[in-house]
C-alpha cells in the first residue's frame, strides 16, 4: 500500500488539523505520511502558499500518501495516481460534489462519502448530487451533438500573418508579445537578458526593431503606417519564420529535430544482445576429421612466468587461414609478470588422417577437462563424448603438444588410460619399456614406467595428482606431521581415511596437485603465499591411485593450463579482425591492428591489462569536435543554444547505441571477465559450468553462441572507443570515414565560405594590435576577433554578433586539442590519469584564470553593469598576481564565467581565420594556458578523492546543498564508526562549494583517521 494516494475533504480548518494528528498516531498505518492543507485563519492557522505547494508536490511524487484538506483543493489539483477520495464532511453544493469527485483521476478509483446514520436530509441531498452527475453527462452529450455556427473571423479587421500548412496565425496585436517571447528564448546569462529595442522616428514615421545579436535577424524597418511598433514586430515575425527561427507553429525553434537534420528517434533498446563467436573455429567434427590438410600456428609462452616449469609449445591446427593479423603476433603482459607474453606464429600446413584427428581430440578433451574441472565423473564423460563424431556444428580445432618442435604423438596416442577410454586396449606398460616392473594400483598391476610422468586419481578423496617420479619411501616409512608427531603411512591412511594398505613394500609416488587453470588475462601482482603441503608435494601409495593419463609431463600440463586464456584471446582477436572486415571496403584502406580494435571493445569489467577507457576519451573528444564543426558550418543562422541541443541529439548515447545496433556491432563487445570454467573445450558440446550442450545460431553471416545483457551506455562508449582506435592508429580521416560508415550524417565543412557581417573598422571597438600580441597570432579577418570579444549585452550599432557561436566552436576544438595532446604526450598513462589531466585543463575556471592572467578582461566588449561590478570586485578584493598555473579546479574560482567563454571564442576565431588549422590554434592557446598539467602536477578532484578514501574504509559520505542570496553552500558529511565528521564551505556555485567542502573534510579526516 506504499502507492496509496488519498485525499480527505473536510469543511473546517480545525478538522483538517485534528484528523492529520489522529491518523498519524494509528499504528495500523505504518509508513504512511499524512499532511493537511487548509486556508489561512488569522490568529489560528497560517500556512504559506509555498508550504502548500511543497505538500502537493510531495503528494504527486509519492512522498506523502494522505492529504486532509478543505475546499481549497477541490479545483485545479491533477494527480493521475490518486485513486481514493473521501468526503469526511458531506459536500454543501453540487459544484463541490462534482469538483471533489474529479480529484480521483486514476481508473477504477473510489469516491467515498461519509453520511451520519439516520440523517435523512443528508442522505437525500447525496442522492440528488449523484443524480446531478447523470444530468450533467446527458447535457454534455446533447451539446456535443449540436452543430455550432462558425465564429466571426475577426482577422479580417486587422493585418495578420498565417502559416498555411499549420494555420498558425500572428496578428498585429499579438506580434509584439511573440517578439518578446522569441527574445526570451535566445541565449542569455546572469549579466544579460535579451530584449528587443525599438527606435521610432515620429517625424519620418519610421520604426526600426533591433533584435539581440544572437538572433538570425538583426534589424527590421517599417515606415508610413499606423501602429509602427506592432507593424515592425509583425514584419519581424515574417522574416524570422522565413529563416527558420520560428517554426511553422510560430514558436521559437528549440533546436531538435531540425527540418534538415535527420530526427534520430531511438527505438526501445533490447538489453538482450547476441554474443558473436568466430567462424574460423565453428565446424562439425566429422567433416573436420576428413579435411586432411590443416593450417597450423605455433603458440609459445615467452618471458618470465612464476613457475619452475618450462612450458612446451602448442600447435593450433584449424580448418582455414586465420588472416594477416595472425601471421606473427604477440600477446604481451600475459600472466603474473609484466615481461611474460605469448607468441603466435603461422608455421604452415600439416597433413593428418582421421585417426590422428580422433586421437588428438581425445587427448585435448581429457587433459583440459581434468585441469579445468578436476571432477572424476566429468573427465570420464568428456572422454566418452570425444569419440562421437558429431555432424552438428560446434567449436572445432586441435591443440597438439610439441616437443623439440615436433608433435608429441607418443603422449597423444598413449596418454589416455583404459579406465577412461573403453576403446583402448589393455595397456599395462608403455611401448618403449624394455623391462616390465609391475606395481599394484587401484585398477590392477601397472608397469612402473606407466606411472612415471602421469596423471592419477585417488578415489578416496576424488582428487587428481600429477606424478613426477618415485620416492625412496614405502608404506612403512614415517610421515612427519606439522605438529611434530610422526606415524607410518599405513597408520596415517588408516586413521585419516579408513584405508588399509596391503602392498607395504611398493615405493611411494612423488606427486602434487595439477597446475591451476585461471584467468591469465587478468593482471595480478604476484605475492609469496604460504604454500600447502600439496603445493610442495604429496606421497601417494600406488595401490590407492587410478591412472588417468600417461605419459604427460608437467611442462605439457602447464602449457595446457594457459591454453583457455590464450584461445579466448585469439577468439576475441578473430572477432576484432572480423569487425574490421564487416565495416566495408572503404575502411580497408586504413591499416589498424586487430589488437587495437580489441582494446576498443574490451570494457573495464573484463579486468584485463587494457580496456576501452582511454580510447573512449579520445573518441569522445573527436566526435564532439566533428559534430560541432558540422553543425556550425551547416546552420549559420542558429544560435549557440540551438546548436548545443542539436549536437546533443546528434551524438547522444541513445543515438550512438542505435547506430551500433543497426550495424550489428554489439555482439563484438567484451563485457565480462573471462571465466575459464565457462570456456568451452574444443571437442565438448558443453562448458565446465554445468551449462547444457551448446548450439550456434547463424544470423547476419555471424555465429551466435549465446545472449548477453548489455547496457546502452556501454554500447555508446564502445562506439566512441572504436572512433578513438581508428583515430589513434590511422588518423583523423580514418576516424571520420568510420563515422560515415556507421551512417552518421556529418561532413567536414572546411571548404564552405564564411558568410559574415563585416565590421569595417575593428579598431573602433578593440585594440587589434595589442590583442594579436597577447594571442601570438595575426588575424586576416579582424571582425572575427571583434566577435570573439563581444558579450551579448553589447548592443552598440555597427557591432558584430556576440561570441556565443564562436564559443560553441572553440569549446570543442580546445577539448579535442587537449585530449589528443595528453593522449600522445603520455602514452603509458592510465585511463584514470588521462581523464584527470583532461578535466584539470579543459574547464571554465582554468580558462578564466588564463584570461585574467593575460589581461583579456580589459578587452571584453559589454554593456552590463553587473558584469563590470563582478570583475571589478574580484580584481580589487583578490589581488592575485596570476603568475601560477591555470590548470586545476581551484584556478579561477570566483571569476566570471564570461572570461572562460572568451578563451573558447578566441580559439574558435583563430580556428576559422587560419582556415581550420588546429596547429595554429594550439600554438596560440598553449602559450596562454601554460604551464600545462602533467602527471606529476595534476590536481585531482577532491570529491573523487574523498569518495575513494571512504570506499577503502567502508565509510558512508553525503552532501547537503543550499543556495541563498546568490551564494551556494555545501555540507560534506562522513560517518566513521558511529562518529559524524562534517565540513561546510561556500562558493560561487554548488559545484565549487562541494569541492571545497570535500577538500576541507578530507584534510580533516586524514589528520584524524590513520
Amino acid at each position: 500500500m506504499q502507492d496509496l494516494r488519498c485525499i480527505v475533504f473536510v469543511e473546517r480548518v480545525v478538522t483538517s488539523i485534528v484528523l492529520e494528528s489522529l491518523l498519524s498516531t494509528i499504528n495500523q498505518m505504518p509508513g504512511w505520511i499524512i499532511k493537511h492543507i487548509a486556508g489561512n485563519r488569522p490568529m489560528f492557522h497560517n500556512q504559506s502558499r509555498n508550504k502548500q505547494t511543497e505538500i502537493v508536490d510531495a503528494f504527486k511524487g509519492g512522498k506523502v500518501h494522505i492529504i486532509v484538506t478543505t475546499q481549497v483543493l477541490e479545483e485545479g489539483l491533477n494527480v493521475p495516481g490518486c485513486h481514493l477520495v473521501i468526503r469526511f464532511d458531506p459536500p454543501t453544493t453540487g459544484r463541490s460534489f462534482i469538483q471533489s469527485r474529479g480529484r480521483a483521476r486514476m481508473p477504477n478509483s473510489d469516491y467515498v462519502l461519509l453520511v451520519r446514520r439516520g440523517d435523512a436530509e443528508a442522505h437525500s441531498k447525496t442522492l440528488k448530487f449523484l443524480a446531478s452527475g447523470q444530468i450533467m453527462r446527458e447535457a454534455s452529450l446533447k451539446l456535443a451533438s449540436t452543430m455550432c455556427q462558425p465564429l466571426e473571423d475577426t482577422l479580417l479587421q486587422e493585418e495578420y500573418y498565417r502559416v498555411e500548412s499549420t494555420g498558425a496565425t500572428v496578428t498585429m496585436n499579438s506580434s509584439v508579445q511573440l517578439i518578446y517571447f522569441f527574445c526570451s528564448k535566445l541565449p542569455s546569462d546572469e549579466y544579460f537578458k535579451p530584449l528587443p529595442r525599438f527606435i521610432i522616428d515620429k517625424e519620418l514615421r519610421t520604426c526600426t526593431l533591433y533584435l539581440p545579436n544572437s538572433s538570425p535577424v538583426q534589424a527590421v524597418n517599417t515606415e508610413e503606417v499606423s501602429a509602427l511598433k506592432k507593424a515592425v514586430c509583425l514584419k519581424a515575425c515574417r522574416e524570422l519564420h522565413a529563416v527558420g527561427a520560428l517554426t511553422d507553429y510560430l514558436l521559437p525553434e528549440f533546436g531538435f529535430p531540425c527540418e534538415e537534420e535527420p530526427d534520430i528517434v531511438v527505438e526501445k533498446y533490447q538489453h538482450e544482445q547476441p554474443e558473436y563467436f568466430p567462424e574460423e573455429f565453428v565446424y562439425n567434427w566429422l567433416s573436420f576429421s576428413r579435411l586432411g590438410i590443416y593450417y597450423c600456428y605455433k603458440i609459445s609462452v615467452e618471458g618470465c612466468l612464476k613457475t619452475t616449469y618450462c612450458p612446451n609449445d602448442i600447435l593450433l591446427a584449424v580448418k582455414c587461414d586465420l588472416g594477416p593479423d595472425f601471421v606473427s603476433t604477440s600477446l604481451k603482459n600475459f600472466g603474473e609478470q609484466d615481461n611474460a607474453s605469448v607468441a603466435m606464429k603461422y608455421v604452415g600446413i600439416i597433413h593428418l588422417n582421421q585417426e590422428q584427428v580422433v586421437m588428438a581430440r581425445r587427448f585435448q578433451t581429457t587433459i583440459l577437462s581434468l585441469l579445468i574441472n578436476k571432477d572424476h565423473s566429468e573427465v570420464i564423460n568428456a572422454v566418452k563424448y570425444s569419440h562421437e563424431m558429431q555432424v552438428s556444428i560446434g567449436i572445432v580445432y586441435l591443440l597438439l603438444p610439441l616437443v623439440s618442435g615436433k608433435v608429441d604423438w607418443c603422449s597423444i596416442k598413449f596418454s589416455t588410460s583404459q579406465v577412461y577410454d573403453a576403446s583402448n586396449k589393455d595397456i599395462r606398460h608403455c611401448h618403449s619399456c624394455k623391462q616390465v616392473d609391475l606395481l599394484q594400483t587401484k585398477d590392477g598391476p601397472l608397469c612402473r614406467c606407466m606411472l612415471q610422468n602421469s596423471i592419477v586419481c585417488t578415489p578416496h578423496n576424488s582428487k587428481f595428482y600429477a606424478v613426477n617420479g618415485f620416492l625412496d619411501l614405502n608404506s612403512k616409512s614415517l610421515l612427519h606431521l606439522r605438529d611434530g608427531s610422526a606415524l607410518t603411512y599405513i597408520n596415517y591412511f588408516n586413521t585419516r581415511h579408513g584405508l588399509s594398505l596391503t602392498h607395504e613394500s611398493q615405493p611411494l609416488l612423488a606427486a602434487r596437485n595439477p597446475v591451476e587453470v585461471r584467468n591469465f588475462l587478468q593482471k595480478r601482482h604476484y605475492k609469496n603465499k604460504k604454500e600447502s603441503r600439496t603445493s610442495h608435494g604429496v606421497e601417494l601409495p600406488p595401490e590407492l591411485c587410478r591412472l588417468v593419463m600417461s605419459p604427460v609431463s608437467n611442462n605439457t600440463l602447464y602449457s595446457f593450463s594457459v591454453i583457455p586464456s590464450v584461445m579466448y584471446r585469439i577468439q576475441c582477436l578473430l572477432l576484432s579482425a572480423k569487425l574490421k572486415d564487416q565495416l566495408g571496403p572503404t575502411m580497408q584502406q586504413f591499416a589498424i591492428p586487430a589488437l587495437k580494435i580489441l582494446e576498443a571493445v574490451t570494457t573495464k569489467e573484463c579486468q584485463e591489462e587494457f580496456s576501452q577507457e582511454s580510447l573512449e576519451t579520445l573518441g569522445d573528444s573527436f566526435l564532439k569536435y566533428v559534430a560541432t564543426q558540422h553543425l556550425y558550418g551547416k546552420y549559420k543562422l542558429q544560435h549557440e543554444g540551438t546548436l548545443t541541443k542539436m549536437k546533443k541529439n546528434l551524438i547522444s548515447n541513445a543515438a550512438l547505441c542505435q547506430l551500433a545496433c543497426s550495424n550489428n556491432l554489439v555482439g563484438y563487445i567484451q563485457g565480462e571477465e573471462f571465466n575459464p570454467k565457462g570456456w568451452i573445450i574444443p571437442g565438448l558440446g558443453y562448458d565446465m559450468c554445468g551449462n547444457s550442450k551448446i548450439s550456434f545460431l547463424s544470423s547476419n553471416d555471424m555465429h551466435t553462441l549465446r545472449k548477453m545483457s548489455v547496457r546502452s551506455k556501454r554500447i555508446a562508449d564502445t562506439v566512441e572507443a572504436l572512433i578513438g582506435a581508428y583515430l589513434g592508429a590511422a588518423g583523423e580521416q580514418a576516424a571520420f570515414v568510420f563515422l560515415k560508415s556507421l551512417g552518421l550524417d556529418i561532413e567536414f565543412h572546411s571548404n564552405i565560405p564564411l558568410e559574415r557581417k563585416i565590421v569595417l573598422k575593428s579598431e573602433k571597438f578593440i585594440n587589434v594590435r595589442s590583442l594579436e600580441m597577447i594571442l601570438g597570432y595575426e588575424f586576416k579577418d579582424t571582425s572575427l576577433l571583434v566577435e570573439a570579444l563581444t558579450h551579448g549585452s553589447y548592443q552598440t550599432a555597427g557591432a558584430t554578433a556576440c561570441y556565443q557561436r564562436l564559443e560553441f566552436l572553440g569549446d570543442a576544438v580546445l577539448d579535442y586539442l587537449f585530449t589528443i595532446y595528453f593522449y600522445n604526450q603520455y602514452p603509458e598513462c592510465t585511463p584514470e590519469l588521462l581523464t584527470d589531466l583532461r578535466s584539470a585543463s579543459v574547464n571554465n575556471n582554468c580558462y578564466a584564470h588564463a584570461a585574467a592572467k593575460a589581461g583579456l578582461n580589459k578587452h571584453i566588449l559589454h554593456s552590463s553593469l553587473q558584469l563590470h561590478g563582478r570583475m571589478a570586485y574580484y580584481f580589487e578584493n583578490f589581488k592575485q598576481p596570476f603568475t601560477g598555473p591555470s590548470h586545476g579546479w581551484e584556478a579561477g574560482i570566483g571569476l566570471p564565467k564570461v572570461l572562460g567563454d572568451v578563451i573558447e571564442s578566441l580559439a574558435g576565431a583563430i580556428y576559422l581565420d587560419s582556415k581550420y588549422d588546429k596547429e595554429v590554434v594550439w600554438k596560440s592557446m598553449k602559450q596562454l594556458l601554460e604551464p600545462l598539467a602533467t602527471p606529476e602536477t595534476v590536481e585531482r578532484d577532491p570529491v573523487k578523492l574523498l569518495q575513494e578514501f571512504c570506499a577503502r574504509r567502508s565509510y558512508s559520505s553525503s552532501y547537503t546543498k543550499a543556495h541563498k542570496d546568490g551564494v551556494s553552500s555545501v555540507v560534506a558529511e562522513v560517518q566513521v564508526e558511529g562518529t559524524t565528521y562534517t565540513a561546510t564551505e561556500t562558493g560561487p556555485d554548488k559545484i565549487v562549494a562541494k569541492k571545497l567542502a570535500a577538500k576541507s573534510l578530507l584534510n580533516n579526516l586524514k589528520a584524524i583517521v590513520p
